[in-house]
């Protein structure tokens, strides 16, 4: 065997010694991710669900017609980060007859039911949510849904009416990706909520949306099943398909990124942007091997 010349050994240990650097940034990398999603999982899910049967409880015989819940959105779908994100839960609201009048109505009477007898917490609502927060700093975000002839339906992103929607369809279609990324698609979801979740709320992305684009973003994905991996593929993937309004065979896209305008507007311009950015700072972080820049990313940005 040819001896080597000096220059050829020292070369030799650099690159093994950048291979084990790498390596070590990597276990790293997933030690701090794995921690953090094992923190957004330490949610009391008891706890959620009491508080939602007790909100129905208020709302039966107070509404017209008989209301159950569905937990949709985050709930179902494990997506919810403990802190960062709404817990999303929908309720069903059968023979009334609110669907003849505008969202806000509905939304206007839960909204008074809820602050008359929630004591303690602080109530309001938006165009298509009533939000419910408790002193623990928990926040429910319920959606009213009407049960109509023609499926369920919701407010739209307008709030000026009612939109179809088939939650069942929608969380089928997470679960089958999920499937397909080995499982991965779930946490990478949680962990783009909590980072999108440091952004001041102006610029944040709706949990519906993010997962939307998620479903999108790793269709026919061929890349590692890590987190690691897959939530910089997320941010990349996303800066170009939130330019466009998402048009998929869940029920969801009637409504899910609506609040962005048409395509090509200012606000998915703005979007983007952002998306972009976080992408970017994820490449720089890994090119320079800083786990602590890795974890700036989920900090307080606003």
């Amino acid at each position: 065997m040819p001896s080597r010349t000096p220059e050829q050994l020292s070369g030799a240990i650099r690159r093994a010694e950048a291979d084990t650097s790498v390596a070590e940034f990597g276990t790293q990398l997933s030690e701090i991710l794995g921690g953090l999603l094992s923190a957004y999982n330490a949610r009391d899910a008891q706890l959620i669900r009491e508080r939602l049967d007790d909100v129905k409880h208020h709302l039966e015989g107070a509404i017209e017609g008989t209301t159950d819940q569905l937990f949709g959105g985050s709930v179902a779908k494990h997506t919810y980060v403990d802190g960062l994100s709404d817990i999303d839960a929908m309720l069903i609201i059968n023979d009334t007859e609110l669907v003849d009048h505008e969202p806000a109505t509905a939304l206007e009477r839960m909204a008074h039911i809820l602050t008359e007898n929630l004591h303690g917490t602080s109530v309001w609502h938006g165009k298509m949510a009533v939000t419910v927060e408790y002193p623990d700093g928990m926040q429910l975000q319920l959606l009213p849904t009407i049960r109509t002839t023609q499926g369920l339906k919701v407010p739209s992103s307008q709030g000026t009416d009612w939109s179809r929607i088939n939650p069942q369809k929608f969380q089928e279609a997470l679960v089958r990706r999920n499937q397909e990324c080995a499982g991965k698609l779930v946490p990478t979801i949680k962990l783009a909520k909590a980072i999108l979740g440091t952004l001041p709320e102006s610029q944040r992305l709706s949990g519906y949306h993010v997962e939307s684009l998620a479903i999108a973003a790793f269709k026919k994905y061929d890349g590692p099943r890590t987190t690691a991996a897959m939530l910089p593929t997320f941010f990349e993937r996303a800066k170009e398909l939130v330019l466009s309004p998402i048009r998929d065979r869940t029920g969801q896209s009637v409504h899910v990124d609506e609040y962005l305008g048409p395509e090509g507007s200012s606000e998915r311009t703005v979007a983007s942007h952002l998306l972009g950015r976080v992408a970017k700072r994820m490449r720089n972080a890994s090119a320079a091997g800083s786990t602590a820049q890795w974890q700036a990313l989920f900090d307080d940005q606003e």
